[in-house]
């Protein structure tokens, strides 16, 4: 018992609040979005509004869950326990 208890275990970081949430998605969501448009906005110009944004989104979704909001999880947690030890 002594050993689990001089053994400092990490902190678990809570889960976002709605509006952290709102920021984190928009930091991930906008530059993504900027950027495939950019690579492939002039093949998509000729597109139908839907199709095109269907396209947009089945590129986008996989980058922002899988790519960027994990790193923007880390980087909130990281920045969160600066805050508490100061």
């Amino acid at each position: 018992m002594s050993d689990q208890a001089t053994t400092q275990r990490p902190t678990q970081t809570p889960p976002p609040t709605q509006h952290q949430l709102a920021l984190m998605i928009w930091l991930a969501v906008f530059p993504t979005l900027t950027v495939i448009n950019l690579v492939v906005g002039d093949w998509l110009v000729t597109l139908h509004p839907v199709l095109r944004t269907f396209l947009l989104a089945t590129v986008a979704v996989p980058i922002v869950i899988y790519g960027l909001m994990p790193h923007l999880h880390r980087l909130r947690a990281i920045l969160l326990a600066r805050l508490v030890r100061n």
